[in-house]
């Protein structure tokens, strides 16, 4: 009996499936966004696990623990190849979180909306680490105030 293997960098990309993880990632974004207007993010928890994703951040990611560095990210930063290897060494860590590494949106800039400008494609414990740490910073939490 043959079995066929599936191979990532071989496989065509199927419309359907890109457009359904699209809608997900959207509906994550507007959740979040409408978490942030109604709690201040500085008392918002996004997972069970908030202070050990902090911490691990913070350990792999050490120039984040100043404020004014995660708000604003930079994506070639965040994408390069040295980029890509540090984010895969800290989201080993977290590979038991549920969806860990979904695609969704992530604002570069923690003082604006999401904007098509400002937003950027991420995976979920990218958007779990940065937002945490901003969150814990109050660095959303003038979402909250503006209404």
């Amino acid at each position: 009996m043959s079995q066929s293997v599936f191979s990532a960098e071989s496989a065509e990309n199927m419309e359907a499936i890109e457009q359904q993880f699209a809608v997900k990632a959207v509906k994550q974004m507007d959740t979040y966004w409408n978490l942030l207007t109604a709690i201040p993010g500085s008392k918002l928890k996004l997972t069970n696990q908030d202070d050990k994703i902090y911490e691990s951040f913070i350990k792999h990611f050490p120039e984040f623990k100043e404020p004014s560095k995660i708000a604003k990210i930079d994506e070639e930063e965040m994408k390069s190849k040295s980029g890509k290897e540090r984010w895969r060494k800290f989201m080993k860590e977290f590979e038991d979180v549920a969806d860990y590494n979904f695609g969704t949106m992530l604002r570069t800039d923690a003082s604006e909306e999401y904007t098509q400008d400002g937003t950027i494609f991420a995976v979920r414990m990218q958007f779990y680490a940065v937002e945490i740490a901003r969150n814990k910073y109050g660095l959303n939490d003038w979402v909250c105030q503006k209404k």
